[in-house]
């Protein structure tokens, strides 16, 4: 096992995905079905045989402790995966930037007593045995070792942009350039930095000690320590990640990373998942990605009385699910949800506990925890009524629901009253919210968005119960 800390950045905002960040941190967001994206940096790290885990929390943060504190332990001395919410240590002021939220607990780095030190982002979506990137900076002599991958030049300006030489060390960094510098011979191409890190920890400690000196600084990783160290000719190295090589996968097979910072990008990497050959391998059982487990019945395909089949093709459908006759299409449906007959869902994800409604038809839709649908509903059909009548609604066409949300068949939608309350605060979505204040209201049902639309037994009189995933 690694004598390693790990930091694991879990306090991020993630804006451009609301409003499923309204009411979360975006490594929180579920994914999958039945993942949050937190749990893919924690599986790699158990994965790789670290277990001296720290997750630096900060916005929304009650979702994502209570996963963490359910479903992640590690039993054994000196094995820990432990929540560390922002306590101003250092002055009466929250997170300032990435570089400030280790540099706020550096002490938990100092007591660790440990030679390097990881900082991880908790909020994308990747498979990555990080024991060969620490193996590698330490043959390196390396003082940070930054993972890397090439992106398209077009979609660099979005990441910290790396320039190498021969052996691998890094001689040039932009931080979110307007003009990207490619990798030589590859002009349509740049290597970007993942954000993750590995330090010698006597050199990040005295790089935060400085950088929390200098007024004029960000108090960011990209922004500031890496041209900082950079400058002071550190050794700084870029791994490879398309040379890592997980266990239990085939060979030839390359490394999977997606960055999910958009509604668009999150619903794209859902589609990976569910693909006829997924790009990452869920099946891998010498690397598994862990999550909470719950106490759902098996998913379950029944008929209407009218004894019509439901249609499957390329999709995922979760723990506690039914499906009652209806057409699903590349889809993902998370656990407890309730698709009922003659619907039909295309290209679409569901959060656990939604319920879709007796032939509804929904196209490119991304529905919160705990939505409902009304029966006969159309969304994605056509596009322009979609924006008309949706505030939510994606540069590629998508049209997201708010955790607890339910479309009736006309009219404007009807928000949870706790999550529209929040949705008017939230500044990345108060802007809609203001623009289309006709086109929602909020639920008068006691129901709160809690509480899941999916399926439940019902009685009639002294009939046997039946199935309903009505809105209660």
């Amino acid at each position: 096992m690694s004598r390693t800390v790990v930091m694991i950045m879990a306090g991020g905002k993630g804006s451009r995905l609301a409003p499923l960040t309204c009411h979360r941190a975006k490594p929180a967001v579920p994914f999958a079905g039945r993942y949050r994206i937190i749990d893919f940096v924690l599986s790699n790290f158990v994965n790789s045989g670290y277990r001296r885990i720290y997750v630096l929390t900060q916005y929304m943060a009650s979702s994502l402790i209570k996963h963490l504190n359910r479903n992640w332990h590690l039993g054994g001395v000196d094995h820990y995966i432990e929540v560390v919410p922002a306590q101003m240590r250092t002055g009466a002021h929250w997170y300032q930037g990435t570089a400030d939220a280790v540099f706020q607990n550096l002490n938990l780095v100092r007591d660790s007593r440990s030679e390097h030190v990881a900082v991880f982002g908790g909020d994308h979506i990747y498979k990555f045995a990080i024991d060969q990137m620490e193996a590698w900076h330490v043959d390196q002599g390396a003082d940070l070792t930054i993972a890397a991958c090439p992106v398209p030049r077009s979609e660099a300006h979005a990441f910290g942009v790396i320039q190498v030489d021969d052996t691998g060390r890094i001689v040039g960094f932009q931080e979110k350039p307007d003009d990207p510098v490619p990798i030589p011979g590859r002009p349509d191409t740049c290597l970007v930095s993942m954000g993750d890190y590995l330090f010698r920890s006597k050199v990040l400690q005295r790089a935060l000690v400085r950088d929390a000196q200098d007024s004029a600084s960000q108090h960011d990783f990209g922004e500031d320590i890496i041209p900082r160290l950079l400058a002071d000719e550190h050794p700084l190295y870029a791994y490879d990640f398309g040379s890592n090589r997980l266990p239990g996968e085939p060979e030839g097979v390359p490394p999977y990373w997606r960055d999910v910072g958009t509604i668009d990008g999150l619903v794209a990497a859902n589609m990976e998942v569910r693909s006829a050959q997924p790009f990452v391998n869920l099946y891998n059982r010498r690397w598994r990605v862990r999550t909470a487990q719950r106490d759902y019945p098996p998913a379950r395909f029944i008929q209407d009385d009218q004894g019509a089949v439901s249609t499957m093709d390329a999709s995922l459908i979760c723990e506690g699910s039914v499906v009652s006759s209806a057409r699903l299409v590349r889809s993902v449906v998370g656990y407890d949800c309730y698709v009922h007959a003659l619907s039909e869902v295309v290209d679409c994800v569901l959060f656990s506990g939604c319920n879709v409604g007796d032939g509804a038809t929904l196209h490119k839709v991304l529905m919160d925890k705990n939505c409902s649908v009304a029966p006969g509903v159309q969304i994605g059909v056509d596009p322009e009524a979609d924006r008309a009548r949706f505030p939510f609604v994606s540069d590629g066409g998508i049209v997201s629901l708010p955790k607890g949300t339910h479309v009736p068949r006309e009219g404007p939608i009807a928000l949870a009253r706790d999550i529209a309350i929040m949705l008017q605060q939230d500044p990345a979505t108060q802007p809609v919210m203001a623009r289309m204040q006709d086109g929602w209201t909020i639920a008068e049902r006691v129901r709160h968005s809690y509480d899941s639309s999916g399926p439940r037994f019902r009685h009639q009189g002294d009939q046997p119960p039946i199935l309903d995933g009505r809105e209660r």
